[in-house]
């Protein structure tokens, strides 16, 4: 390592790259590149040139080589990916660039996609859910928690591995304001199960994710219709657990049945409910967390798939509360 003030130029071979998946439209990709290091990124001809502070260019050299790998393999990549790429070769050193979600693919039904994990937390998530009857997935908005159970789920339904699949949700945002909403009950309850929906519409075909909830082989439910049920052969995941009070929280998780795969997410610095103790979250993090085949997953600002400042928003929340306690 040489001092970090030293302007330097370093050519990285390119040949073989896709230029347009490499440098982005408009060259959004060279410009975050810049942003990222403080350096100036330029794609010319077989070769991307990277220039600038020594230090910023050392640590732009292994993400750079990672994304010219993956133009030449046509894998695409967002501006975002970026962000993560610097993370990974930050915590991992410059062998872990990319290497994240090694291993991990979640291969989409009637698509060529395939679901990768994208971080070292999400990597941890996704493995806990495959060898674990019961995850507890705790972390911040934008960390994959939803997204990622929905798609080892219907990962599960196709391998035939379960043979249903069960989204709840608590509807506590909605209080004793439930009868006041227009329509009938699924209409008053659709808008806080929307993003379970959207969830799966992303990963199915719209007719097929139609015809399996006219079949009720996927269900989506608001928590409270758990009560007195049993749920077997099924893949249930309770979204949004931070809002299930500990009463909800006990009944749903004895509902398991035998061959149940249980995933429980949450956040708890966005807890809704009026005493913040009442959260079923907070309880099962204290209580389960030494119990054989109950795994707890937390997720960080390092996991956050996101817009860019999302990451910078949760830190700067974070210090924010860490200042309150502390005052």
């Amino acid at each position: 390592m040489g001092n970090g003030s030293t302007i330097v130029e370093h050519r990285l071979d390119a040949v073989g790259a896709d230029p347009l998946l490499l440098a982005g439209v408009n060259d959004r990709n060279m410009k975050e590149v810049g942003r990222l290091f403080g350096i100036r990124a330029v794609l010319r001809g077989d070769h991307l040139i990277l220039s600038g502070p020594l230090e910023g260019v050392e640590h732009a050299v292994p993400v750079c080589q990672h994304i010219i790998e993956l133009a030449r393999l046509r894998a695409p990549f967002d501006v975002p990916d970026l962000a993560r790429f610097a993370d990974s070769a930050e915590v991992l050193g410059p062998d872990g660039v990319g290497h994240a979600g090694e291993g991990v693919r979640i291969a989409l039904p009637g698509s060529r996609r395939a679901i990768v994990p994208k971080s070292e937390g999400q990597r941890h998530y996704v493995e806990a859910i495959t060898r674990h009857d019961i995850v507890i997935g705790i972390g911040p908005a934008g960390t994959g928690k939803t997204y990622l159970a929905v798609a080892c789920a219907v990962d599960a339904l196709y391998k035939k591995r379960v043979k249903r699949i069960i989204l709840a949700r608590p509807a506590v945002e909605a209080g004793e304001n439930l009868g006041f909403l227009p329509g009938d009950l699924q209409e008053k309850v659709d808008p806080y199960l929307r993003p379970l929906y959207d969830a799966l519409e992303d990963m199915m075909p719209h007719e097929g994710v139609q015809r399996a909830l006219e079949d009720t082989t996927i269900e989506i439910a608001p928590l409270a219709y758990m009560r007195g049920r049993t749920l077997s052969d099924a893949f249930v995941i309770l979204d949004e657990a931070q809002n299930a009070t500990t009463a909800q929280m006990k009944m749903f998780l004895t509902r398991l049945g035998l061959n149940s795969m249980v995933v429980i997410t949450g956040d708890k610095t966005q807890i809704d409910l009026p005493r913040r103790e009442d959260s079923g979250l907070l309880q099962v993090e204290r209580i389960l967390s030494d119990i054989e085949g109950i795994d707890i997953v937390y997720l960080d600002d390092r996991d956050v798939l996101r817009h860019r400042l999302v990451k910078d928003i949760i830190r700067a929340y974070a210090q924010a509360s860490e200042g309150e306690d502390s005052g």
